[in-house]
C-alpha cells in the first residue's frame, strides 16, 4: 500500500534516478520544506503571542515542544522570540537573554577597537621585525611564524595592517625567500584589496619627479599578481604613468625619428647661430627634472622574470606595439622566458650535429608557460611572445639563432610529410613562422649591427621557402617594417645616409675597401642599401663595373635579397621604359639589364624569380624586359647575338660548339660552365624553358598588332627585334646546354608548336631543329652499335637509315601545315629536310678551325717567349692551348664527317625534292615564300644556309629546280621585302642577298668556272620543257656571255629598287635599304655607271637628313664612304658584259645573225630574264628601259626602235674568245658556210658596216622628227599599242599562261625551229614608235593580267625561255631577201592602221576593268602614285647611265 502511494507520489523515472539526479533533489526539496516550517512556526509565534486567549498559545507551545526532536535548539533560539524559549524551557530567563543580545551588539557595531602604532608601541613592532628577519634555513615554517605574529599582535595589540606593511617591506628586503613569505601572506592576509592598498601607497610613494622605484619592490607585486593574492586591474591603477602619457610619449617618439630622417636626408648648410640655438636647448633639456620611473613597465619586467606571462601579455596588451619591448631590460627578461619555453624541443630537434649548449633550469610556478615538446606547442605561447618581442630580438643574437634553427628543422618535417591530416597542422605552423620572419626576424636582424653570421643563418632558413615567399617577405621588410617603429625609422634614414656617403666615393681603384663597407652595411640593411645603390645605377651607367666587383662581401640573404630589389626596380610602375620621344628604350631599363647580366653571372643568386618575372611580362604582352633574359644568357652562357658579325666570326659559327666558343663572338666569354648550369637547372626545375620559347615566338606578331598600338615605327622594330633576337639567342643556349633527354621531354612536335601553340612556322622548326639532330645521332650511334662495321659505305648507309626513321613522322607532321596545294610541286622531304639542316650540316669551315689553330700555336710561341710569366703558370697556359687545339682538330674531323654524310643523304634524297606539278615558275614561288625568304631573315648563320642551300640544289642537279629562276626572283625586285624588314632582319637579308652575289660573281668572274659548275647543269636551262624532263642539249643551255647579261640585268634592278627605296623619303625604306647595301658592298655595285647614280642618290640623302633624321644621316654617310673606297674596284659597263654598240648599217635588224653568225644564238634568245605569265615584269621591263635611257636615246628612238631584242652577239661586236667558242660547237663545214656568207666577218667590212650604220641612222632620225610632228598624240598612242601586240606575235608562244599547257611547250618549240624565218620576220617589224611610250601598252597588259594572277612577294621574277637559231635557213639566207624585208618594213605600220583602231578601243574597255587604285600599284608599287612615277621616271632618264640599250641588252623571248 505505501509503495503504491510512493508511486502515485513520485514519478518512476525520478525513482529511477535515484543515484543520479534523484538524491540532490530530495535533499534540496528537504531544505526548502525546513525553510517553509521555521518560517511558518516564526510567523505563528507572533502572532499566538498577540492573542488573549491562552489556550492557542499552548497548543502552539506543544506543536514546538513536540518539534524539538527533529528541531535543533539553534534555529529555534534564533527564530523564537524570548518568551516563547523561555516557555519551551531553552533559555533560564527572557530578560537577561534581551540584555546580553543588547551588549553584544554594541560590541559589536559601536565600540571602536584600539590598536598601538609603531611609535607607541616599538617593542612590539620590532620583535616583529626580529621574528620576520632570522635565519629562515632552519625549520622555520611560515605556520610558526604566524602564529608568533599572532602572539605579538596580540600581546603588544599591534595594528594588523601595520603588521601587514611590515610583513611585505622584510618580504621587499628579502625577495628571494618567495617560498617563505608568500605562504606567510596569504595565510595572514584577511581581505586582498587591504593588501593592494598598501602596495599601491608604496608605489606612490616613489612617484615624486625623482623618485626611482626599487625593483624589489616590482617583484614583490609581480609575486603576490602571479599567486592570486592580489588582481592586476586592482594594483594597475596606482601605477604611473597613465595609459594616456605613454600613448603620447610614443607619438612623440615617431616624430623625432622622422625629424632625424628628415635631417639626414636633407643639404643642410651650418651657421652659428643654429649651432648655439641647438646647445642651448641641450642645457635645458638637461637642467629639466628627470620624469619618473614607468612603474608600469617595472612591474612587466618583473613578472616576466618570474614567467607569469598572463600578467604580462595583459600589461602590453594595454601599450602601443612594441612600446614595452623597446626598453632593453624588458626584452631581454622576454628572450630569457622564451629561452626557458622553446628549451627541450631546441634540444630535440634544433642544435646542430657537434654542438654543446648549457641546461637551463626551467621557472617553476602556476602561471609559467610550459615549456614546448613539440612544434605544435610552439603555437600555444611561443608566437605570440615572439610577436610581442618584435624587432626587438636583435638583444639576444643566441634567441635568433634558436628561432631560425627550429625553423630550418621545421621546414624540414614539413616537406617530407605527406599524410594529409598532418599536412594541414604544419600548414598552419609554416604560416605561423612566416609570420614570424615577417614580424620578428628581418626587423630584428635590421637593429643587429653588422651580423654576417645571423645574415647567412637567417639564409639557412629562407632557402627552404619557395622564391615566392621569400619575395614577399623582402618586400613587407623594405616598404612597411621600417615604418613600424621609431628606432626603425632611425636605422633606415642612417643607412641611407651611409650608403650616399659610399657611393659618392666609389670607383674602379677603390673596390675592395668601398665593397668591405658595402658588405657591413648590407648584413643588416641589404634592401634599403641595394634600392640605393640601384636607383645610381639607373643614373649612371658607368657604375655598373666598379658596383658588381664591390659585391663580392655579400652573404647569400643579401645576394637573394638583391635579385628582389632588382626585380621591383624592374616593375616599377612609376618609371616609363621608353625614353620621351618613344622610339628607344629607356636607359634606365637598358643599365638595369647590364647589371642582371653581370651580377647574376658572377655571384650565386637564384634566378626563378627574375625568369618568372620575364615570363609573366611576356603574359601581359609586354616584351620589353626581354633586354634583361637576353642580357642574362648572353652573361652566363656566353652566346652573344648580334648581326654586326664579321665574316671570320661568321664563318666560327658555323663549326662546333668549341669553334664558336672560340671565334664566333666579339668577347671571349670564359668560364660559363657554372653559370650555364645554374641558368639550366633554373629553367628545368621551375619549368619555364618552353613557356618562354613559346611566348617569345608569339610575342613577335603581338608586338606588331598588340603590343605596337600607337608606338613610334622605330620602337616597334627594335622590339620585334629584341624578341626575335632573344629567341634565336635563347633557343641556342637550350639547344648546347640540355641534355638530349630533356630537350626531347619538353619540346613538342613542329605540328603541335605550330597548330595548338600558334607557333610561327620558323620559330616552331628553330626550336625543334636540335630535337631532330640529337634524335638522328641517336639512332645512327645504335644501329652503329647494333652492326659493328667501319667501312664509310656503311656508316653512310646507317645514317640515311637513322634520318628515315627520324624524319619519316617530321614528313608526316608538315603536311598540316600548308595547303594541300603547296605539296604539288614541293615534297614535305623537301621542306623538313630545308628546315632541320644548318650550315653545320653542309660545310665545314676549314679556314676557321686552322686560323684558331694557328692563334693558339702563336699563343704557345708568346708564352714560351715570357721571360717574366712563373714557370708554373707556363706549364697550365700551354696545357690549355694545346688542349684546346686538340678539341678543335677532333671537332674539325667530326663535323666533316658527319658533312660527308650528309651530302651524301642529300644526293640520294633530290630526286625526290621537286614534283613542279603545275610549272617551274609556281614551283620557285613556293620555295621562295615558304622556305627561303622565311628563314633567311630569321638569323644570320640562316642567311647564310640559304644562300647556300640554294647553291647545293643546283650543285646537286636536282630535277625540276631552275636556278635561274630563282636567282632572277631574289634580285629583281627588293623594294617589298627591303620595305617590310625591321632594321636586324635587314641586315640579315643584306647578308643573304651578298651570299647570293657572291656565288653569282663567282660564276661571273671567269669564263672556266661557270662551264665548270653551271655549264651542263638543269638549273641553267633556257628552254621550259614537258614535267621531269629538264633535256640535255647544249643549244638549250645559258652560254657564259648570256649568264653575264644576265648578271647585270640582276645589277640594274638592285640599283633601280635601291634608289627607288632612297627616293621615297620613308624612314624605314631609307634606312633599310642602306644596311642592305652596306652588306652587299663587297659584291655590288660592280659597275661604273650604277655605282655614280647610287653615289649620287645617297649624297642627296646626306644632304637631306643631316638636320631631320641624324640616325640616316650616320648610316648614308658611313655608306657613302665605304662607296667611294670601292671605286677603284668597279668597272665599266662594257667590261663587265659584252655591249652592244648601235647598229648603223642598212642591214635588217632581224638579220643580224645572219649568215655570218649561225650557230650562235641570236639577241632574242641570249637573256635568261623573261618573265612568267602574270608576273610584275612582264609590265616592269619597257618601264625600266624607258627610265633607264637617255634624252638623246629619246629623241633618236625611231632608228633604234627598229632594232630586234638583242644582247648583241653580232658578228660586227663578238670577242674573238665568243667566236671561238660557238664555233668549237658547230661542224667544220658550217664553219665555212658561215664565213663565206657573213659580209661583215673581216675588219674591212666591219668599217664598211659602221659607215653604212651612220648614214641610215641619220636619215632615220630625220623621218622620226618627221613622223614626231606630223603624228598626234593619239595617234603615237595606237602605234604604242600596235608595237605591244605585234611583239606578242613575233614572240612564239607569249606566255606560260595556265599550268594545263606546259605539255605542249615542245610542239611549240618545235614550230618555232621549222618557222624560224617568220618568227625573226615578226620579231624585227617593231613600230618606230619611242620606246617610253610602248611602256604605256605594258602597263596595259599588266593591268588586264593583274585579275588573273596574283603575283608573290617576290613577283618580278623572269621566266628563262632562250632558243637558240640553230637552223640553217637564217645562215643560207640570201641578200635580195634582206632586201625585200628592207623594203616591206616601213610599209607594215601603214597597211595596219585599221586594225590599231579596233584595238584601241579594245584596249579602252580593258583600263575599265581594272581599278585606277590597283593599276597604280602594279605601275608604281606600294605607296606611290602615278604622278610620282613619273617624276621618278624622269629623274632616272636624267641620272641613270648605261641603260640606253637597257631594251637591247636584256630581251627574252617565251618559248
Amino acid at each position: 500500500m505505501v509503495g503504491k502511494m510512493a508511486a502515485l507520489v513520485l514519478p518512476t523515472d525520478w525513482i529511477k534516478n535515484w543515484e543520479k539526479s534523484g538524491k540532490s533533489e530530495f535533499v534540496m526539496l528537504l531544505v526548502l520544506s525546513a525553510l517553509i516550517f521555521f518560517s511558518v512556526l516564526f510567523n505563528a509565534d507572533i502572532e499566538t503571542g498577540c492573542l488573549e486567549e491562552k489556550s492557542k498559545r499552548d497548543h502552539f507551545t506543544q506543536l514546538v515542544g513536540a518539534c524539538l526532536f527533529f528541531v535543533s535548539d539553534a534555529v529555534l533560539k534564533e527564530r523564537l522570540d524570548p518568551e516563547t524559549l523561555e516557555t519551551l524551557g531553552l533559555i533560564k530567563q527572557a530578560q537577561q537573554f534581551n540584555q546580553k543580545i543588547v551588549k553584544i551588539k554594541t560590541k559589536l557595531f559601536y565600540k571602536q577597537q584600539k590598536f598601538n602604532l609603531l611609535r607607541e608601541e616599538n617593542e612590539g613592532y620590532a620583535k616583529l621585525i626580529t621574528e620576520l628577519g632570522q635565519d629562515l634555513s632552519g625549520s622555520i615554517t611560515s605556520h610558526l611564524m604566524l602564529e608568533s605574529i599572532k602572539s605579538l599582535i596580540g600581546c603588544f595589540n599591534l595594528d594588523p595592517n601595520r603588521v601587514l606593511d611590515i610583513i611585505l617591506q622584510v618580504y621587499e628586503c628579502r625577495s628571494d625567500q618567495d617560498e617563505f613569505f608568500l605562504p606567510l601572506i596569504k595565510s595572514y592576509m584577511c581581505e586582498p584589496q587591504t593588501l593592494c592598498h598598501i602596495l599601491g601607497f608604496k608605489f606612490k610613494f616613489h612617484q615624486e619627479p625623482n623618485g626611482e622605484t626599487p625593483s624589489s619592490l616590482y617583484h614583490v607585486a609581480a609575486a603576490l599578481l602571479q599567486h592570486n593574492l592580489i588582481q592586476l586591474d586592482d594594483l594597475y591603477v596606482h601605477l604611473l604613468p597613465s595609459d594616456a602619457s605613454i600613448v603620447e610619449e610614443h607619438k612623440r617618439q615617431i616624430l623625432e625619428a622622422k625629424q632625424i630622417a628628415r635631417k639626414l636626408n636633407m643639404v643642410v648648410v651650418p651657421s652659428e647661430k643654429t649651432e648655439d640655438k641647438e646647445k642651448e636647448r641641450e642645457k635645458e633639456e638637461e637642467k629639466s627634472e628627470k620624469p619618473p620611473d614607468n612603474q608600469k613597465l617595472g612591474l612587466l619586467e618583473a613578472l616576466l622574470r618570474i614567467g607569469d606571462w598572463q600578467h604580462a601579455q595583459s600589461i602590453m596588451e594595454q601599450m602601443p606595439a612594441f612600446y614595452a619591448t623597446s626598453h632593453k631590460a624588458i626584452a631581454l627578461a622576454l628572450c630569457q622566458l622564451l629561452h626557458l619555453t622553446v628549451e627541450p624541443l631546441y634540444r630535440r630537434a634544433g642544435v646542430p650535429k657537434g654542438a654543446k649548449g648549457s641546461q637551463l633550469r626551467p621557472l617553476q610556478g602556476e602561471r609559467v608557460p610550459r615549456p614546448a615538446e613539440t612544434f605544435e606547442d610552439l603555437r600555444r605561447e611561443v608566437f605570440s611572445m615572439l610577436g610581442y618581442l618584435g624587432p626587438h630580438m636583435s638583444h639576444d643574437p643566441i634567441l635568433f639563432a634558436k628561432v631560425v634553427r627550429l625553423g630550418k628543422a621545421f621546414m624540414k618535417e614539413h616537406q617530407n610529410e605527406s599524410r594529409p591530416d598532418h599536412k594541414e597542422k604544419t600548414d598552419t605552423l609554416l604560416s605561423c613562422f612566416l609570420s614570424i620572419a615577417d614580424q620578428v626576424l628581418l626587423p630584428s636582424l635590421t637593429l643587429m649591427e653588422c651580423n654576417a653570421c645571423m645574415s647567412e643563418e637567417l639564409w639557412g632558413l629562407f632557402k627552404l621557402f619557395p622564391y615566392q615567399h621569400r619575395y614577399r617577405l623582402y618586400g613587407q621588410w623594405k616598404n612597411e617594417t621600417y615604418s613600424s617603429h621609431p628606432l626603425l625609422v632611425k636605422v633606415k634614414a642612417q643607412t641611407v645616409d651611409r650608403a650616399k656617403y659610399i657611393m659618392k666615393r666609389l670607383t674602379k681603384e677603390n673596390v675592395k675597401p668601398s665593397g668591405r663597407q658595402i658588405g657591413k652595411l648590407s648584413h643588416s640593411n641589404p634592401t634599403i642599401l641595394f634600392d640605393y645603390i640601384l636607383s645610381q645605377i639607373q643614373w649612371y651607367d658607368n657604375l655598373i663595373t666598379p658596383v658588381v666587383d664591390s659585391l663580392k662581401y655579400l652573404t647569400s640573404l643579401n645576394y637573394d635579397v638583391l635579385a628582389y630589389c632588382i626585380i621591383e626596380a624592374l616593375a616599377n610602375p612609376e618609371k616609363e621604359k621608353m625614353k620621351h620621344d618613344d622610339t628607344t628604350i629607356s636607359s634606365w631599363l637598358q643599365s638595369l639589364a647590364s647589371l642582371c647580366g653581370a651580377v647574376f653571372r658572377k655571384y650565386p643568386i637564384e634566378l626563378a624569380g627574375l625568369l618568372q618575372y620575364i615570363t609573366n611580362q611576356l603574359k601581359a604582352g609586354k616584351s620589353f624586359d626581354l633586354l634583361i633574359l637576353k642580357e642574362v644568357v648572353q652573361k652566363m652562357a656566353g652566346i652573344e647575338i648580334t648581326d654586326e658579325m664579321t665574316v671570320e666570326q661568321l664563318e666560327a659559327m658555323t663549326g662546333g660548339e668549341q669553334l664558336k666558343a672560340e671565334g664566333g663572338y666579339f668577347g671571349q666569354i670564359r668560364n660559363t660552365k657554372k653559370s650555364s648550369q645554374r641558368l639550366k637547372e633554373a629553367l628545368l626545375d621551375h619549368e619555364l624553358a618552353l613557356p618562354l620559347c613559346l611566348l617569345m615566338a608569339q610575342q613577335r606578331n603581338g608586338v606588331i598588332f598588340s603590343e605596337g598600338g600607337e608606338k613610334h615605327l622605330k620602337l616597334v622594330g627594335k622590339l620585334y627585334d629584341q624578341c626575335h633576337d632573344t629567341l634565336v639567342q635563347f633557343g641556342g643556349f637550350l639547344a648546347s646546354n640540355l641534355s638530349t633527354e630533356d630537350y626531347i621531354k619538353r619540346v613538342p612536335p613542329v605540328d603541335v608548336l605550330c597548330n595548338q601553340f600558334h607557333t610561327p612556322h620558323d620559330a616552331a622548326f628553330f626550336l625543334s631543329r636540335p630535337m631532330y639532330a640529337h634524335q638522328i645521332l641517336s639512332k645512327y650511334d645504335e644501329l652503329k652499335k647494333a652492326e659493328k662495321g667501319n667501312r664509310q659505305q656503311q656508316k653512310v648507309h646507317k645514317y640515311i637509315t637513322a634520318c628515315e626513321q627520324v624524319m619519316a613522322p617530321v614528313h608526316e607532321a608538315v603536311v598540316s601545315l600548308h595547303l594541300p596545294k603547296v605539296w604539288d610541286d614541293l615534297r614535305p622531304q623537301f621542306y623538313a629536310t630545308f628546315w632541320s639542316l644548318t650550315m653545320y650540316d653542309l660545310a665545314v669551315p676549314h679556314n676557321a678551325y686552322d686560323r684558331e689553330v694557328n692563334k693558339l700555336k702563336v699563343q704557345m710561341k708568346a708564352i714560351d717567349e715570357n721571360p717574366e710569366m712563373p714557370m708554373n703558370k707556363k706549364k697550365k697556359e700551354k696545357e690549355r692551348c694545346t688542349a684546346l687545339q686538340d678539341k678543335l682538330l677532333e671537332e674539325e674531323k667530326k663535323q666533316l664527317e658527319h658533312v660527308q654524310r650528309v651530302l651524301h643523304r642529300l644526293k640520294l634524297e633530290k630526286d625526290n625534292w621537286l614534283l613542279a606539278k603545275s610549272t617551274k615558275n609556281e614551283t620557285i614561288t613556293k620555295f621562295l615564300q615558304l622556305c627561303v625568304f622565311p628563314r633567311c631573315i630569321f638569323s644570320a648563320m640562316d642567311a647564310v644556309y640559304c644562300a647556300r642551300f640554294v647553291e647545293l640544289v643546283h650543285q646537286q642537279k636536282t630535277p625540276n629546280f631552275c636556278t635561274l629562276l630563282c636567282y632572277d626572283r631574289v634580285f629583281s625586285d627588293i623594294i617589298y621585302t627591303v620595305a617590310s624588314c625591321t632594321e636586324n632582319e635587314a641586315r640579315r637579308y643584306g647578308r643573304f642577298l651578298c651570299c647570293m652575289l657572291e656565288t653569282v660573281t663567282r660564276w661571273h668572274s671567269d669564263r672556266a668556272i661557270y662551264e665548270k659548275e653551271c655549264g651542263n647543269y638543269p638549273g641553267f636551262l633556257t628552254i621550259f620543257r614537258a614535267t621531269g624532263f629538264d633535256g640535255g642539249n647544249k643549244a638549250d643551255q645559258l652560254d657564259y656571255e648570256n649568264f653575264r647579261h644576265v648578271v647585270h640585268k640582276w645589277h640594274y634592278k638592285l640599283t633601280k629598287a635601291s634608289v627607288h627605296c632612297l627616293e621615297t623619303g620613308e624612314y624605314t625604306h631609307i634606312r633599310n635599304i642602306l644596311i642592305v647595301l652596306t652588306k652587299i658592298l663587297p659584291c655590288y655595285p660592280k659597275v661604273l655607271n650604277l655605282g655614280q647614280a647610287l653615289e649620287c642618290r645617297v649624297h642627296k640623302i646626306c644632304q637631306e637628313e643631316k638636320e631631320k633624321r641624324p640616325d640616316l644621316y650616320a648610316l648614308a654617310m658611313g655608306y657613302s664612304g665605304q662607296l667611294k673606297g670601292r671605286k677603284a674596284h668597279m668597272v665599266p659597263e662594257n667590261e663587265f658584259h659584252h655591249k652592244e654598240q648601235p647598229v648603223r648599217s642598212a642591214t635588217p635588224a632581224n638579220l643580224q645573225n645572219g649568215p655570218g653568225n649561225a650557230g650562235k644564238p641570236t639577241a632574242s634568245t641570249a637573256s635568261a630574264g623573261k618573265p612568267e605569265e602574270g608576273t610584275a615584269e612582264d609590265a616592269d621591263k619597257p618601264k625600266d628601259k624607258a627610265q633607264g635611257a637617255l634624252k638623246p636615246a629619246n629623241k633618236a628612238n625611231s632608228t633604234t626602235s627598229k632594232l630586234p631584242t638583242s644582247n648583241g652577239n653580232g658578228a660586227p661586236n663578238s670577242t674573238k674568245a665568243v667566236k671561238e667558242k660557238e664555233d668549237k660547237e658547230k661542224s667544220g663545214k658550217e664553219k665555212k658556210e658561215k664565213k663565206e656568207k657573213t659580209p661583215g666577218s673581216t675588219p674591212e667590212a666591219k668599217a664598211t658596216g659602221r659607215e653604212k650604220q651612220k648614214e641610215e641612222r641619220s636619215a632615220k632620225e630625220e623621218k622620226a622628227r618627221d613622223s614626231k610632228e606630223k603624228t598626234p598624240k593619239a595617234d603615237k598612242d595606237k602605234l604604242k599599242k600596235e608595237e605591244k601586240m605585234d611583239k606578242t606575235k613575233g614572240g612564239g608562244n607569249p606566255d606560260f599562261k595556265a599550268s594545263d599547257k606546259e605539255p605542249s611547250k615542245e610542239r611549240d618549240v618545235a614550230k618555232m625551229n621549222s618557222k624560224g624565218e617568220k618568227a625573226a620576220l615578226a620579231g624585227a617589224l617593231k613600230s618606230p614608235v619611242p620606246r617610253s611610250e610602248s611602256a604605256e601598252t605594258e602597263r596595259e597588259q599588266k593591268r588586264r593580267k593583274l585579275d588573273t594572277h596574283a603575283s608573290p612577294s617576290h613577283s618580278s621574277t623572269v621566266k628563262v625561255s632562250m632558243q637558240h637559231y640553230a637552223n640553217h635557213s637564217t645562215a643560207t639566207q640570201s641578200k635580195s631577201k634582206e632586201r625585200e624585208v628592207d623594203k616591206k618594213e616601213p610599209e607594215k605600220p601603214r597597211d595596219r592602221s585599221k586594225e590599231r583602231e579596233r584595238k584601241e578601243d579594245k584596249d579602252r574597255k580593258d583600263r575599265k576593268r581594272v581599278s585606277t587604285d590597283l593599276s597604280e600599284a602594279a605601275d608604281c608599287g606600294p605607296g606611290e602614285s602615278r604622278h610620282d612615277k613619273e617624276k621618278s621616271d624622269k629623274k632616272e632618264k636624267r641620272d641613270s647611265t648605261g641603260a640606253k640599250d637597257d631594251k637591247k641588252q636584256y630581251p627574252l623571248q617565251r618559248t
